[in-house]
């Protein structure tokens, strides 16, 4: 009776995976879902905005400014005036106001060329945030596809197990009927249930494995519903075998993005140490305004008096001594680019590095492909074989085990194959740039 409930709740399992809530998402769907949702992306994306917010010409200091200023201020003052014949003259509580409104402009003529190459500098801090994008959406793309094609994997697994239990049922079947007819023994068809329940039980965890992988890939992919139900698309890992080392080698020193914000990362050094330099030249400065002022007082000769005009200033600078303090940071931008360039070269080493282990592993991977392929067909006729002498008699129960065994050994084999190999190819792409243009 239990061996029953477990085949029927396998195949409640089987038919709620394939039937309930049928979504089919495609690899390029769960990429656009990403793309739109996923929080990395969306968090890059408005890093990118501030950047290209803060490249400006006034945020570098090339513009004047314009400030508009109003004040009002008073004084409350009590006065004693000691006249020379012994008298007096006390007044208290003298409430004296002023108000000012006035425009007050300036611009820097001439800093030591520090305001372009600041500007310059933001550009490149403009593009390294454009290259942060890129890489954070590479690795999403690839995290992506990685879950993607391990969730086909795990679905070919679970039909696979799907067979097996089939293959299982099949034989108890036929050694019930042995069983009945008096051909056959309890023992053989005891081991015949024990086979189909631990096939049935293999499926139920299978399951577990793939709402699993759904829910991995729900959350990459950013979904509001980490429960909503999908399923690929795809049925297969296709690999694409045709990559090559040189193109791709070359393409890489190219279009890597890391070494490219490597090589951005040393601009924006060389520019900080020019802004640095900068420091040595003399500084000219512009300052102009116009104001007007207004006075109320309450003792004197005078109720008040206005004032109102323009007024101008030139101002011509430079540093003589400084506490060595230029020095020090001239010394220090030096290393700081210094740094920059061994960093470049460290980059370069890693990905060269990851570059060839990984094409190694894809051309291996091929090879490996070939050889499952053929051992997956000859272990399929087997089984073929296998099952028609087993139902003719001319073949044990253990024996029959041994070969589905085999089958489903060979299947697993050749999924695992597929999916690194796919993994190798994703990575490949990513290593050369391609990724977002090859991906699929």
């Amino acid at each position: 009776m239990k061996s029953h409930l477990t085949l029927l709740f396998s195949f409640w399992l089987a038919m709620a995976l394939s039937v309930h809530g049928q979504i089919f998402l495609s690899l390029d769907d769960c990429i656009d879902n990403a793309l739109e949702n996923n929080f990395s992306i969306r968090f890059v994306k408005n890093q990118q905005r501030i950047s290209g917010n803060n490249f400006t010409r006034g945020n570098a200091g090339m513009l004047p400014s314009l400030d508009v200023r109003t004040t009002f201020s008073g004084n409350i003052n009590n006065t004693d005036q000691f006249q020379r014949d012994g008298g007096i003259n006390s007044q208290r509580y003298i409430h004296n106001v002023t108000s000012n409104t006035g425009l007050q402009g300036g611009w820097m003529l001439f800093d030591g060329f520090r305001a372009q190459l600041r500007y310059k500098q933001l550009s490149e801090l403009k593009n390294i945030s454009e290259l942060n994008t890129r890489i954070t959406i590479e690795n999403t793309m690839a995290g992506v596809a990685s879950e993607y094609y391990f969730f086909i994997q795990q679905r070919r697994l679970f039909d696979n197990l799907k067979y097996a239990v089939g293959l299982s049922r099949e034989r108890v079947r036929i050694e019930q009927e042995h069983f009945l007819l008096g051909s056959g023994s309890k023992v053989r068809l005891l081991q015949a249930q024990v086979s189909l329940n631990a096939d049935s039980s293999r499926l139920e965890r299978q399951y577990e494995v793939l709402n699993a992988v759904r829910i991995n890939l729900a959350e990459i992919m950013g979904l509001a519903d980490l429960n909503e139900q999908f399923i690929p698309a795809d049925t297969a890992i296709v690999i694409n075998a045709n990559l090559a080392y040189d193109a791709l080698l070359s393409e890489m020193m190219l279009n890597n993005a890391s070494i490219l914000a490597a090589i951005h990362n040393i601009k924006i050094a060389e520019f900080e140490s020019g802004i640095v330099k900068s420091r040595q030249y003399p500084y000219f400065n512009l300052s102009s305004g116009y104001g007007y002022t207004r006075n109320f007082f309450e003792a004197g000769t005078l109720s008040g008096q206005q004032t109102w005009g323009m007024n101008y200033g030139l101002t011509l600078g430079f540093t003589i001594y400084d506490g060595h303090n230029l020095k020090r940071l001239h010394n220090n931008s030096i290393i700081e680019l210094e740094n920059r360039e061994i960093t470049l070269g460290r980059i370069r080493q890693e990905i060269m590095a990851d570059f060839i282990t990984t094409y190694s592993n894809y051309t291996n991977f091929l090879r490996l492909l070939t050889l499952e392929t053929q051992n997956l067909d000859v272990a399929r006729e087997n089984l073929d074989i296998a099952f028609e002498r087993y139902r003719l008699g001319g073949l044990s129960g253990f024996e029959l085990r041994e070969v589905q065994k085999d089958l489903l050994a060979a299947e697993e084999r050749l999924l695992s194959i597929q999916y690194q190999a796919k993994m190798s190819e994703i990575s490949l792409l990513k290593l050369s740039g391609r990724i977002l243009d090859d991906i699929n």
